[in-house]
Order: C-alpha cells, then structure tokens, then sequence
C-alpha cells in the first residue's frame, strides 16, 4: 500500500484522534481495539533502545541520581535539548513488555577499549534494571521474558551492538555472554576484522572463516546473530553457516527504502527457511524513501556549495538556507512503518515479523512514533490493513520469543560439544 504524503499525514491525523493521547471520550474504532487487545494478549517486545548509550554520553554512566520513572525533563542535558524518548510512564502506554536494551560502544580500531566499554555498558544497563525492581526484570531466557511480563514488569534483557566489542575474541565473545548478552550485531557502521559492515568498504567479502566461528559460536552459546548493519555478502554467509534463527534487531525493507542498512530481498526470501525475523526500525531516513532521496539532494548541493565558494563557509550556508526553504525535508509517518511491514509479510511471511524501534538512537521516530508511546498507533494501523489480531501477537513478541526458544533449543542440543578456540590471528608457528 502505498501514500502520498498528504494521504499518510491526513492518516496519522486520524490515527492520533483514535489514541489513548485524545479526549478520553472519543470512540474506540475496531482497528484501535483489534491493536489494544493484541498488545494485551502479547505485548510488545522490542529489539533494539539505546538508552545505554545516552546514559554513557550524557551521564557519564553516573546514574544514582538518574530519575528513569519520568525523563521527559531531559532536554537541557543533551547538546540539541532534545529530551529522551524512554521512560518507565511511557513505556506502560506504549505496551512495552519486554526490551532488548543496547549496551552499544562506537566502533572503535582500538579493541581492547571497545571490550572494556561495553562491559562498562553493561553494568550500568545492569544497574539502571536493579535499581527499578517493580518496573524492570532482567532476563536471560525465552521464559524469563514471559515471567517478568505476566508479572508486569518489562523483560531486560542485554543486546550488543558492533562486533568489535569481542576483541576478535571468542573467549571475549563467551565472557559477555556469561554477563547476560543475549545477541550481537556483527558490525555496527565500520567492518570489523572479520565482517564487512553494510555502510563501509568491502574487506572481506562477506565473513572471514574466524567470522564464521563468531557464528557458529555464538549458536552454539544460545546467543542471537544480529545481522542489522552488516552488508549483504555478510548476511548470506550468516544464514549459510547459521544453525538457529537469526535477527535483524532495527532494519527496514530495501525494496521499500534502497539504505545498505536495510534488508534486501534476496535476504528475505531466505529468512523463513533459517526462522529468523526483520524487527523493522522506526528511524526516518531508513523508512522513508523519499526523505532518502533528498538526503542524498541536500548532501549534493553542499558539495556544490563547498566547490563552488572555496574558504567560504557563511556563503555555503547562505546557500544552503536557500536550498532548504526551497526544499523542505519530507515528513515521514507510522504509514511508512506499515509498508515495510507490509513487504516483508509479503515476502518472508508475517512469522518473519518483529519491531526495534531505535528509539534514543535517533533524533525522532516519525510522526506518531515519536517516542516509545507509539507502539499501539502502530498496530492500529496495522489492523487497518487487515492484520489479525493473531498477526499482530505475532510481530509484537510471539515470534521474537519463539527465535529465543529456537536458540535456546539448538544450544540444549549441542551442549556436550566444547568451545570454539579459533584465533584470529594465530601466533606464528601455532596451527
């Protein structure tokens, strides 16, 4: 289904009158409670929030003081006062029952830097889950997350983001897992040295062999593969080696919107056979084809600008203004969500299906999606489409929880066989 931009603003409009954030006298239509009962029944789990790293960047990770019931004051501690996008408040309106919280560090060539500050990470992601006992629950397993939200707390639980995080370490690799990481995203926006990133040169053509053992071990471990960032080559040998479901925790359609972060249909067309899922993101520019576009536009014209008025910055940004005014940024909606929705249904399969909204790891989801009290919007406008309530059980938890007990599963059956020992780079004269 595809909107004009007029169309999908008049759409939201509609959509906004229906929420909960209306008059608490307005009618409820059939979509709105097709969506509140799937979300009862199952609420969401999400795949990816980088409340960790907002914590590390304006924090310091110094959080005794750090008030997480209500962060909708947070505006004046970040450099362009924009407030975060998650809270304990928002996240029971937005029927969040279980979250995969991003203990991400920025890919970084100096190893060792990026083992010690992910496990910095990790501890105040930790932290920040003890210190809300009657909101939060940190878990581990399948049946963990399903305990913690019939109890009403919100599933915690530990995602990596970027493989340089392990140190080319599997031993790195097993150690973060025993500390409670529950998936990897092989690469975050630069290769690592043994996986070629979506958004970097090709190095090694997909995976080296030791990124292949990173795979084998980390389904061997019960640990999710997170295939959102790396590049095509890199996801094919994902699923050639992959014995258990794999991930991608906050991508889009490529067919939808042409970013290298999101997932071709090549890829998608394999994803059934493995039983992996696509949590489709919520940022703007990955979901919005025409905002895409004039991205690419506006970084023209600079480079123009720049050629064109050397030594001259306050001439470029004159021109630029000019440029914007006459060329305003495309706004993009939750109809833009549904679509990639709509084409991974269509050609992976609505079991192929999860959200990862990317909130606090973006400026701003788009419109009704702005925060993580927009999940039910979203799925009342996918009961708009025609899902069922039992489809939309499915892409809010059921099939994230049934990849985690599909990992679970296969560790359970190879769990007599030993650790990996494979080096990168092995020592000279070691074989």
């Amino acid at each position: 289904m595809q909107l004009s931009a007029t169309s999908r603003l008049a759409l939201v409009a509609a959509m906004l009158m229906a929420s909960p954030l209306a008059a608490q006298d307005a009618p409820v239509d059939a979509a709105t409670a097709t969506a509140n009962a799937a979300l009862e029944a199952a609420p969401v789990f999400d795949g990816h929030n980088d409340i960790p790293n907002q914590l590390r960047d304006r924090r310091a990770n110094q959080i005794n003081s750090f008030d997480f019931e209500d962060t909708t004051d947070t505006g004046e501690d970040h450099s362009q006062g924009r407030a975060l996008h998650t809270d304990l408040a928002r996240l029971k309106e937005g029927k969040v029952g279980a979250q995969f919280w991003s203990v991400y560090v920025p890919s970084n060539p100096d190893e060792a830097e990026a083992v010690q500050e992910v496990i910095e990470q990790i501890d105040v992601t930790k932290r920040l889950i003890a210190r809300y006992p009657q909101a939060l629950r940190f878990a581990t397993t399948a049946d963990e997350v399903e305990r913690a939200m019939a109890n009403g707390r919100v599933a915690s639980l530990l995602g990596m983001e970027g493989g340089h995080s392990i140190g080319s370490s599997l031993a790195v690799l097993r150690q973060l897992h025993a500390l409670g990481a529950r998936y990897m995203t092989l690469t975050h926006n630069s290769n690592t040295p043994w996986a070629d990133a979506a958004t970097d040169t090709p190095v090694h053509d997909g995976l080296s062999e030791f990124g292949k053992d990173v795979v084998r071990e980390m389904n061997r471990l019960g640990m999710l593969v997170d295939l959102s960032h790396v590049s095509e080559a890199t996801m094919i040998d994902a699923l050639d080696v992959a014995k258990a479901p794999v991930i991608f925790s906050h991508s889009g359609a490529r067919a939808i919107n042409g970013h290298a972060r999101n997932v071709p249909d090549s890829v998608l067309r394999r994803l059934p056979y493995n039983g992996g899922i696509v949590m489709v993101v919520a940022l703007p520019r990955f979901i919005n084809e025409e905002l895409r576009q004039w991205g690419a536009q506006r970084d023209a014209e600079a480079a123009r600008l720049k050629a064109l008025w050397l030594g001259q910055p306050a001439k470029v940004a004159e021109g630029l203004a000019v440029w914007d005014k006459a060329n305003p940024e495309p706004k993009s909606t939750i109809a833009h969500m549904a679509d990639h929705i709509d084409h991974i249904r269509e050609v992976a399969g609505v079991e192929s299906i999860g959200i990862g909204g990317d909130f606090d790891g973006m400026p701003s989801g788009p419109i009704g999606f702005e925060d993580v009290r927009g999940y039910p919007l979203l799925f009342a406008e996918l009961a708009r489409r025609g899902y069922s309530q039992a489809e939309l059980e499915m892409i809010a938890s059921r099939n994230i929880l049934r990849v985690m007990r599909a990992a679970e599963a296969y560790a359970a059956s190879v769990a007599d066989q030993p650790p990996i020992e494979t080096l990168i780079n092995p020592p000279a004269g070691a074989e």
